[in-house]
């Protein structure tokens, strides 16, 4: 018989195959006396700490972008010195298994009560704690199901680790019992274009090997899938080849032009991005150059990484975000770890007030890179939240020689006082995944709160059409480069809020622009103001999708 099971679509796509579900995770350890020789656990401890961190940073390696900056991240908490050494101590107490197991544990519990970014590391922080246990027992590490054969994976979630070297070529979709639509999962299988639904209530139930349908565009997962199914695959089949010719520019049907800009992390990224049509980047996220460092790098190694990315878009526009460092992204030169709730505390542009000197730099680097390269470079800060702010930051890059400064919209009071921010910047650009964090006080890995995590939700919509607005106003661009800019539907949605430009992975540059391009502004606005009478994320999706026919026509 088929059942079907219903979540939250966080990558278009339509496939039928096979579903594997991941192996069972490293079970807690019987607990042990402590040890004759706690020297010797000590030392095991290390290198197991070592060991992990060398895996990760290699695994790191072998993929590129927000893949490739998830591993770093996750490595730098396998060799945590707070991690390591109080499971040392726990020694006097215990064996080196129960002693990591019950360490990582209070963490993770620690970072959950923090909630925000914290608790989304979390998971990380058990997923890094599995592997520590597997190597001192000395048995393979939790990972993937083995196939030969194309399959879709079940999860309850997957660590980054996981996500990030996901092989396409085999996993045809991803279906999770719990995770949002913001949370490391979702974007990391968008960077890959893989078909993902995730908050898919009883998934895990599916036996192995059963033949599943997975439409990553409505969130329907369905066993049993019969010849419906089959042409639904076929008809996203040929989506996908004919959308594969997008080389750009974006017009919508009354001729006005939208840019759609890449999200990118390095040169490699950028270009992709360039050969995927971008018309640049509306997101350069430069904390590739400082992931896995216990130093600030130098202003010439950041020069050289940030020329590489502007190599790929001379004669486009390259929009820098400077260090958004905190929270999520601890960096041991610049970040207070012991901070009581660090994704409300020093993260973004306010680490400069702490860490003197480091800004400056990378502003410097950015206008060495941008001397040697004919591209237009943008410079914007995270989290700014008064017009102080901004005022400070376009101080400091006008110093630096480079002549536009703008700000990320991020925090609501930016939302809210976007005219007065204005007056002292050139442009703004919506980080939809933090505004709706922050908005909603919701946790974006949490899959029972999937529903308040949603760009969709009207009162986030609302705060980015007030800064459209009063861009508008001023006369100022503001552009979407959070998540919610992928999504074809909700492009259109931003489009008619008012926002000038999006900015997205590259995958999704082709169906964005398809949809767009059956739409006028007029059209658009008519489909926004829809959205934000809906009552909930899920109302303003179904009422913009009853518009726009094209989204099941495409799969999307």
């Amino acid at each position: 018989m088929s059942a079907e099971f219903s979540g939250i679509g966080v990558v278009p796509g339509r496939v039928v195959a096979p579903a594997l579900t991941m192996p069972e995770p490293v079970s807690a350890p019987v607990a042990k006396p402590a040890p004759a020789d706690p020297d010797a656990e000590a030392q095991r401890i290390r290198e197991a700490s070592a060991a992990v961190h060398a895996e990760l940073r290699e695994r790191a390696e072998t993929v590129t972008g927000d893949a490739r900056d998830v591993l770093k991240a996750t490595a730098l908490m396998a060799k945590d010195p707070t991690l390591v050494k109080t499971a040392i101590k726990r020694l006097s107490e215990t064996d080196a298994e129960t002693a990591i197991w019950t360490v990582a544990a209070e963490t993770a519990a620690q970072l959950e009560k923090l909630g925000g970014y914290m608790a989304e590391r979390a998971a990380d922080v058990l997923d890094v704690r599995a592997r520590l246990v597997a190597r001192l027992r000395g048995v393979p590490a939790p990972g993937l199901p083995h196939s030969s054969e194309p399959f879709v994976l079940i999860a309850t979630d997957l660590a980054p680790a996981d996500t990030a070297t996901l092989d396409p070529g085999l996993v045809l979709g991803l279906v999770c019992e719990e995770g949002g639509p913001q949370s490391h999962t979702a974007i990391l299988a968008r960077s890959l274009g893989i078909p993902a639904v995730v908050a898919a209530a009883g998934v895990r139930d599916i036996a192995e090997h059963t033949p599943v349908f997975v439409d990553g565009g409505t969130g329907v997962v369905r066993t049993g899938p019969g010849d419906s199914e089959a042409e639904l695959v076929a008809a996203w089949k040929a989506t996908v080849d004919r959308l594969k010719s997008f080389t750009g520019p974006c017009l919508l049907a009354d001729g006005t032009r939208i840019p759609l800009r890449a999200n990118v992390g390095d040169g490699a990224q950028a270009r992709a991005a360039a050969a995927a049509g971008a018309e640049g980047v509306g997101l350069l996220r430069t904390e590739f150059c400082f992931l896995d460092r216990d130093t600030e790098p130098s202003v010439e190694e950041q020069a050289e990484a940030y020329g590489q990315v502007f190599a790929a878009f001379d004669d486009h526009k390259v929009v820098v975000r400077t260090l958004d460092a905190g929270a999520d992204k601890p960096l041991p030169f610049l970040t207070d770890t012991d901070e009581p709730n660090p994704a409300l505390g020093v993260r973004g542009f306010r680490t400069s007030r702490k860490a003197l000197g480091v800004l400056e730099r990378q502003l410097e680097a950015i206008a060495v890179a941008a001397a040697k390269h004919a591209v237009t470079v943008h410079v914007m800060a995270p989290m700014i939240a008064t017009a102080d702010e901004a005022r400070q930051f376009s101080e400091l890059v006008h110093a630096a020689g480079l002549p536009v400064a703008g700000v990320m919209v991020e925090v609501p009071s930016a939302a809210l006082r976007a005219a007065l921010i204005l007056d002292e910047v050139e442009f703004a650009s919506i980080g939809t995944n933090d505004l709706t964090q922050y908005v909603m006080a919701s946790d974006r890995m949490l899959g029972g709160l999937a529903e308040l995590s949603d760009s969709w939700q009207p009162a986030v919509l609302q705060l980015i059409g007030m800064t459209a607005s009063q861009g508008a106003g001023a006369e100022k661009s503001v552009g979407v480069c959070g998540e919610a800019a992928a999504d074809p539907a909700l492009a259109v949605v931003l489009v008619g809020l008012g926002v000038t430009s999006l900015s997205m992975a590259p995958r999704a540059l082709p169906a964005v622009a398809e949809v767009l391009a059956g739409v006028t502004v007029e059209q658009a606005r008519q489909i926004a103001r829809r959205a934000l009478a809906a009552r909930g994320p899920a109302e303003a999706k179904a009422a913009v999708r009853a518009d726009l026919p094209i989204l099941n026509e495409l799969g999307l």
